[in-house]
Parts: C-alpha cells; structure tokens; sequence
C-alpha cells in the first residue's frame, strides 16, 4: 500500500512569546517492510532555525529554534511511505520459548543482545510493578513461543480493557489504566510492554499510524485521523515483532511505522518550551491518505 501523509501541529499562543525550542519526531522509518520515499518538515514561521540527527534507537530527530517573537508555531510533516505485507502471522509458532529467550539474553554479547537487554528494563513511563506482572502468568501455555504469549496478551487487553477517547493524558499513570480497566492506544501498548518487560521480555514502543475509513457513504473528513501507538516483541530468530492492542491485529500493511522508544516519551511528535506569558491553544491535524 502507498500512502500520503499530512501531520500538522500548530501553537497559537495568546501573547507574543520568543525563544521557542523543539524537537520534533515526525519522520516515517525506513524498514524492511516500510519504503519511505519523500519527507519533507516545513516550519512556520519560516525564520525558525533547524539541523537533525539520529538518535539512539535509529529515529530522525529534527532540532527547531525560533528566537524573534512570535504568536504561532506550525510544524507540518509530509511523507510518502511504501508498507508491504509483513506475514508474521504464521511466523509466530516458529520464535523462542521463554526459556531460550532467558538463555540467548543471558549469554549473547552481541549489540542486538545489548539493545534487546536494556529493552527488558522498566522506563519513566512503563514501571513493571506486581499488578501488570500478574496479567501474564495465567496466558502462558505449555511449549508456547514468546510471540504466541505476546499475542495472547494482545487478545486479553483487546477483550478486557475499553478503548475510551479522553480517559488518559500523556502522564495518566498505569495504576489508573488498571484500575478503571480504559485507556487508549499508548496506554494499552504501556500496559503490554510493562506486563512483558517484568517477565523479562524485550518489548518496546512503537509510534506511527492507522490508516482509517470512513463510514459506508461518509465522506473522508480532513484532518480527521490520529497517531496511533502499538508494541514490539524481540525475538532473536525472528526480529522484531508488533503487535496491536488496541485491535487485537499484527501490524500490517494499513500500520504506519514513525519511531520506536522504550515509552511515549522517547517518541512524542513535538515537545518543547518557550520563553513567555500566557496561555496558548494546540491543533493537530492529521491525514493518512492511500494512493
């Protein structure tokens, strides 16, 4: 499938402010299966200054400095991606058990192993506490591979957790997800990994997006689709695995690849701070269109 992609992220504030600084994680990834073929970040005002970098999980980071006054900030993000069918599906049966996961974790010193090790510890925004460690134990199943476990553990947040829109914010803790059993995409990928990572699992988060569709006779609204975020499970037959939470699928061809962190943190579309008074207002549009 190809897609056009359209991310616009606009700042209004309601006082002239200066000396904006942002980071900006908004590049598609060039992958195995992802074919990225145009990018392009234009910045509004155009007086803003910028350079780039890769970072240490392999994304594009774009650095933005304004320092004249200013009232509005627009970040727009243009791509052209290629994503081709991944298969894993059938794949699944195929990865390591738990016990050769542990064993390759423990003895291979290679940078994989390295990366996949420091992918097995708890971050800012996904602790492994005894609650999310409890959620895995009763999928587990004799001779089961660690991607099976995985997609069991999608299947159970998918059936028992309720994808509410505006339940969560950014910082809304873990605890809470459980305890109300809601959230939203980055919450049940953050739910997932936390609940792999105690198992000693490498699992990391995945920012991108879904491509949607209208309803039968609607027309397709502008603006109108959103990131989406979903998991990846290590293994060292096979590679990187993701997963979906939030639709009980394996990412495919309509999935969308940004970034990869180890939570939401390391991959937020646009962070920042400024130098000023008052308050401002924040707009996001998104569009993710098939050619």
């Amino acid at each position: 499938m190809k897609y056009q992609i359209r991310h616009l992220t606009e700042y209004v504030y309601q006082q002239p402010v200066a000396n904006s600084y942002n980071l900006a994680c908004l590049t598609p990834r060039s992958l195995p299966y992802q074919d990225v073929t145009y990018t392009e970040l234009q910045i509004y005002p155009a007086t803003a200054q910028r350079s780039h970098y890769t970072d240490y999980f392999g994304n594009i980071r774009h650095f933005i400095h304004l320092q004249p006054p200013h009232e509005q900030l627009s970040v727009i993000s243009h791509a052209k991606v290629t994503v081709m069918p991944r298969g894993n599906a059938a794949r699944l049966s195929s990865g390591y058990t738990m016990q050769q996961l542990a064993d390759y974790l423990q003895q291979s010193k290679t940078t994989e192993a390295v990366y996949a090790r420091m992918l097995c510890q708890p971050s800012r925004m996904v602790p492994c506490t005894a609650e999310t460690a409890a959620l895995l134990p009763p999928l587990q199943r004799q001779g089961q591979t660690v991607l099976q476990l995985a997609e069991q553990l999608t299947q159970y947040i998918y059936e028992h957790f309720i994808y509410t829109p505006g339940f969560s914010t950014i910082v809304t803790p873990l605890s809470a997800v459980l305890a109300h059993r809601r959230g939203v995409c980055q919450d049940f990928a953050q739910l997932a990994i936390s609940c792999l990572r105690a198992h000693g699992i490498p699992t990391r988060y995945v920012s991108g997006y879904l491509e949607t569709q209208p309803a039968p006779g609607q027309p397709r609204l502008q603006g109108a689709d959103a990131s989406h975020a979903w998991f990846s499970v290590f293994d060292p037959a096979l590679g990187w695995i993701d997963f979906d939470p939030t639709n009980n699928v394996l990412p495919c061809q309509q999935h969308l690849t940004i970034a990869f962190g180890r939570d939401y943190a390391d991959v937020v579309p646009l962070k920042g701070l400024v130098q000023g008074n008052g308050g401002h207002q924040l707009r996001v549009a998104v569009d993710v269109i098939p050619e």
